[in-house]
């Protein structure tokens, strides 16, 4: 499916989908896809074994690995655990079990750590660091968020394109979206802090890698994304990159409240196949705001543009009411 730009002065225009397929480069030759081993085609294949192939191909395309559990924590303990240093060693002991800072791309270091650790059934991979400088927006599902609808309401707010970019499928029903970063800037993980349901994996975090196998399941290549992460947009990193604010918030997710009129104008501007769940999470949000029966007439009239009856604006409206 092909994705379409958004054009400056047409703010009914939406975001392109990074999810609706990679454009070729059309000046680009054939680039060899580093990812062509890492959609396991046999789910009871042996998952360490199946963890260090996919481990060495991720550091062979530069991005720093450690083992993981099935528990998606790093899979080799501290070995200052009990008699922790002060301040905290970061691996200049030169012994393994530090982390996210053991992370790296050199194949003998890769299969040492999963020497040392042959229960990995995956392997994670360190934001932050040369040279992709990987950023990962984790966009959840679970309790209720919708990380998607989010996103794309903060790229309507603040007028920045989402581009197609490396998408992994996590068991859950989520996803995680890798861009490439600048070296500074630095920018720091946290968790809804840019709205419900997205959380962010930065300097000192890391990612999942795809073809892990975790208790509930394999984090898997989205079909058809494209095959290197894509530049951050530089608002989206100028919001990523803001000072925490100081100012105390009465919202569940500690988030502000949206604007009353871009929560309408999100509303209006659902394009097929989005609808209901916009409307959803507008209404939400009013909710989370205290103005759920003042906002109700207007997302009501708002969806009903889209093509909605107010009967099904209304349903989607009231269960909305039910969750707070």
């Amino acid at each position: 499916m092909a994705t379409h730009r958004r054009h400056a002065g047409t703010p009914t225009d939406h975001p392109p989908d990074p999810w609706a397929g990679d454009r070729p480069d059309p000046g680009a030759g054939p680039r060899p896809d580093p990812w062509a081993d890492l959609r396991p085609s046999d789910p009871t294949a042996d998952a360490p074994a199946t963890a260090l192939t996919q481990a060495l191909l991720a550091a062979e395309a530069g991005y720093p690995v450690i083992p993981l559990t099935r528990s998606k924590l790093p899979a080799l303990r501290s070995p200052h655990r009990g008699h922790p240093e002060v301040p905290p060693c970061r691996g200049a002991c030169g012994r393994l079990g530090h982390g996210v800072h053991d992370a790296c791309t050199d194949p003998l270091a890769v299969r040492r750590m999963f020497a040392a650790a042959p229960w990995a059934t995956g392997y994670g991979i360190a934001c932050g660091r040369p040279p992709h400088h990987l950023i990962g927006i984790d966009l959840d599902t679970k309790n209720g968020a919708d990380g998607l609808t989010a996103l794309r309401f903060l790229a309507e707010q603040h007028d920045f394109p989402i581009p197609p970019t490396v998408t992994v499928l996590t068991p859950s029903g989520g996803r995680h979206l890798w861009f490439t970063g600048p070296p500074s800037p630095p920018v720091s993980n946290s968790v809804g802090r840019l709205a419900p349901g997205i959380d962010v994996r930065g300097a000192g975090g890391y990612l999942v890698g795809p073809g892990s196998l975790t208790t509930h399941g394999r984090y898997v290549l989205a079909p058809g994304a494209p095959h290197r992460p894509a530049p951050v947009p530089a608002t989206l990193l100028t919001l990523l990159t803001a000072p925490p604010p100081t100012t105390h918030r009465e919202s569940p997710y500690g988030v502000p409240p949206q604007p009353a009129a871009a929560l309408i104008r999100f509303v209006r501007a659902s394009p097929p196949g989005q609808r209901n769940a916009r409307l959803f999470w507008a209404a939400c949000r009013a909710e989370e705001s205290g103005l759920g029966q003042e906002l109700a007439a207007r997302l009501t009239e708002a969806a009903r543009h889209t093509g909605l009856s107010a009967e099904e604006a209304r349903a989607t409206i009231a269960s909305a009411a039910r969750r707070r």
